[in-house]
C-alpha cells in the first residue's frame, strides 16, 4: 500500500484545525499539510453556527468566568485571561483580512453588545462588585453598569418588557461585543488553504489507527466512509482537533500523556425565533447566572445571531445527557472510552457530581412550555408559538486525575501533547473556538519549539502584533491593537 509523506496531519475540519493549518502555512509555506474530516463537509460539527453560542467569548458577559470565592469576593483573573486570548484571535483575523485569506468581516463577525443581566438583591450586589473590579482594568474599561430600568430598557427592550417596576435589576454592557459565525470563518480559512498545492482536504474520511514508527513519525491509517477505501499517511506531526472525537483518538495514539483522561458528554438545545418583528427588537447577547449544578455551557443567554448571513434570535442552551461524543457520533462513544487508567477518575466524577446529574435529568424531562417559562425570565412577553426547539452541538467535558489520583471534572479546554512534540490533542469545551488562535499558538510553542526559536517567532508577530507581550499588563499595547482590530473588523460603534 502506498504511503503518503506529510509534515502535518490535521484531524478534524473545525476551527481549531483550520486555525493551526493557517498558521503553519504562513510560517512555512513548504509544509505539506493534510486535513481529514469524517463528515462530508468542514465545520459541520461543533464549529457549525447552530452548534455553538456564536459568542466572541471575551469575559464581557459570561458570569461563570468571574466566580465568587468562599468570602463572596469576585475573582476576575480568568476573565482577564480569556479577554486577552480573544484579542489574539481578533488580531489574527484582522491580519488575514489584509492578506486576503478571509473575506470582509461581516461574512463571519458582527457587532453585538454583550450584556450581563441579573435580578434580586444578592445578584445585583454580585454584578456591581464584578463591574467595579473589571472596569478598573484597561481590558474592561468600556464596561457600563446600570440599575436604572429606563437605561436597561434602551439596552434590551424585550428583556424589560412586562417586567415588574418593583423588581431589583442590574446589567452591564460592552458595546463592541461580537457575534461570530465560526462555521463561516472556518469554511473561509479552509477555502484559502485549498488554494495551496501543499494542502489536501479529505472529506468523509476517518482515522482507523495511529501508530508511532521507529523514526519518531506516525503512520495513520485513513478510511473513506463512503467508498470504504483506505490509505496510510506517514507524518511528522499529528493534531487531533476533532472536538468530542479527540479523546478516543488520543487514546488510540497510546501516548503516556493521554492516560487517565476521560470524558463527560453534554448535549444542548436552543429555542429559536425567526420572526423578524421580534428579532428586530433585540440587539444584544444577554447572559444571566447559571442554575445550581449546571455546566458552563448551560449558562442561559438570549442572543442576536447571524448564521450563514441570516438573523435569528436564540435562547438557551438547555443541557441534556447523551453517551455520544459527537452530534453525529455513536451511542457507544462513552462506553468505548473507558480504560483501566481512567475508570477510577470517571467513577469519582459520577459519584461526586449529584447536582450536575440532577440538573441534566431535569433538563431532559422539560416540556416545551417549561423551556418557554425559562425563556420568560429573560423575555417576559415571549409567545410559545413563535419559538421552536433546535438541537445544538455536543461537548465533552474533561475528566482527569487530581493531585491525589482521584477524578475531577474540568470545564475548560486543555492541550495534551506528546513529550517529543510529535502529537497534540485539544480536549474540552468553553471558551473553545473564541480562543482558537491562542490555543493553536500554544501548540506551536510546545510542539515546534526549535522552529519557533529558529525564526517563526518573528513571523508570528507579523500575524499577531502583540505576540510575546502581555495585553493584561500593558494598557498602551492593548489600546493600539484594539483600535486596529475593532476598526478593521467593523466592531466599533458610534
Amino acid at each position: 500500500m502506498a504511503t503518503n509523506k506529510l509534515d502535518v496531519l490535521l484531524v478534524g475540519g473545525g476551527v481549531m484545525s483550520a486555525t493551526l493549518g493557517t498558521l503553519l502555512s504562513k510560517l512555512d509555506p513548504s509544509f505539506k499539510l493534510m486535513m481529514v474530516e469524517r463528515l462530508d463537509r468542514v465545520a459541520h460539527e461543533s464549529t457549525d453556527g447552530w452548534n455553538n453560542a456564536g459568542t466572541g467569548h471575551a469575559g464581557y458577559c459570561e458570569l461563570n468566568y468571574t466566580p465568587e470565592d468562599a468570602k463572596g469576593n469576585v475573582e476576575i483573573d480568568r476573565a482577564l485571561t480569556i479577554n486577552a486570548n480573544f484579542e489574539i484571535s481578533l488580531q489574527l483575523w484582522t491580519t488575514l483580512i489584509g492578506t486576503g485569506d478571509l473575506p470582509a468581516p461581516q461574512n463571519f463577525i458582527n457587532t453585538t453588545p454583550h450584556i450581563s443581566f441579573v435580578w434580586g438583591e444578592k445578584n445585583v450586589n454580585f454584578l456591581r462588585q464584578r463591574w467595579e473590579k473589571l472596569s478598573a482594568h484597561h481590558l474592561f474599561r468600556e464596561m457600563e453598569y446600570s440599575e436604572d430600568p429606563e437605561v436597561l430598557r434602551q439596552w434590551m427592550p424585550l428583556v424589560m418588557e412586562g417586567r415588574s417596576a418593583d423588581e431589583k435589576v442590574a446589567a452591564t454592557r460592552i458595546a463592541h461585543g461580537s457575534d461570530v459565525d465560526f462555521g463561516s470563518l472556518t469554511r473561509n480559512l479552509v477555502g484559502s488553504l485549498q488554494k495551496h498545492d501543499n494542502f489536501e482536504l479529505a472529506l468523509s474520511t476517518e482515522v482507523s489507527s495511529i501508530k508511532k514508527t521507529a523514526d519518531g513519525r506516525w503512520d495513520v491509517r485513513l478510511k473513506n466512509r463512503a467508498s470504504g477505501k483506505t490509505q496510510t499517511v506517514n507524518t511528522a506531526f499529528v493534531f487531533l482537533g476533532a472536538g468530542g472525537g479527540a479523546l478516543p483518538l488520543l487514546q488510540m495514539s497510546g501516548i503516556p500523556e493521554g492516560k487517565g483522561y476521560g470524558g463527560f458528554p453534554v448535549s444542548g438545545q436552543w429555542l429559536v425565533c425567526q420572526d423578524e418583528a421580534v428579532i428586530k427588537q433585540h440587539y444584544a447577547k444577554v447572559y444571566g447566572k447559571a442554575a445550581i449544578g449546571a455546566p458552563p455551557m448551560s449558562v442561559p443567554h438570549m442572543d442576536t445571531r447571524i448564521i450563514n448571513g441570516k438573523p435569528a434570535l436564540l435562547f438557551g442552551p438547555y443541557a441534556g445527557f447523551t453517551t455520544k461524543f459527537l452530534k453525529e457520533g455513536s451511542v457507544m462513544d462513552l462506553i468505548k472510552s473507558v480504560r483501566p487508567n481512567n475508570l477510577l477518575p470517571m467513577m469519582d466524577v459520577g459519584l461526586h457530581n449529584f447536582d450536575l446529574t440532577k440538573y441534566l435529568i431535569s433538563e431532559v424531562m422539560q416540556s416545551h412550555e417549561d423551556r418557554v417559562n425559562a425563556l420568560r425570565d429573560y423575555f417576559p412577553a415571549a409567545e410559545s408559538a413563535k419559538w421552536t426547539l433546535a438541537q445544538a452541538g455536543q461537548r465533552v467535558q474533561i475528566i482527569k486525575k487530581d493531585t491525589n489520583g482521584r477524578g475531577k471534572l474540568e470545564f475548560g479546554t486543555e492541550l495534551v501533547a506528546a513529550a517529543d512534540g510529535s502529537l497534540a490533542a485539544l480536549l474540552g469545551a468553553s471558551p473553545g473556538a473564541s480562543v482558537a488562535a491562542q490555543a493553536m499558538i500554544e501548540v506551536l510553542e510546545r510542539c515546534f519549539k526549535d522552529r519557533m526559536d529558529g525564526g517563526w517567532t518573528a513571523r508570528l508577530k507579523e500575524l499577531v502584533p502583540s505576540y510575546g507581550e502581555s495585553l493584561i499588563a500593558d494598557a498602551e499595547l492593548l489600546g493600539r491593537v484594539r483600535q486596529n482590530t475593532l476598526s478593521t473588523l467593523g466592531l466599533q460603534r458610534d
